[in-house]
């Protein structure tokens, strides 16, 4: 059986590679899957400026590594802390 990224190295990795603020990383995997699945909410500056798109190419490549091997799913949400706060905020 393939050993999946703990939760904890993939929260790190991204907290490095994007200069994150914040990061969440939930592993929603099941007994049934045929590899890890992963939800993640990434907070950075580095989102500033770009498209959806461009934040999740940034998170991609973050973890170009990882997406190759045993990881079958990685959503995630990606917020500038701009718009981080306002979520807060509204909430």
């Amino acid at each position: 059986m393939a050993q999946y990224p703990s939760v904890e190295y993939l929260q790190e990795k991204l907290r490095e590679g994007l200069s994150a603020e914040y990061v969440k990383i939930l592993d929603i995997s099941d007994s049934g899957c045929i590899g890890g699945k992963y939800k993640a909410l990434i907070v950075a500056k580095k989102f500033e400026g770009k498209t959806l798109v461009q934040r999740h190419r940034l998170v991609n490549s973050c973890l170009e590594e990882e997406l190759k091997g045993p990881i079958h799913a990685f959503s995630m949400k990606t917020f500038t802390p701009e718009q981080w706060e306002d979520r807060q905020i509204s909430s």
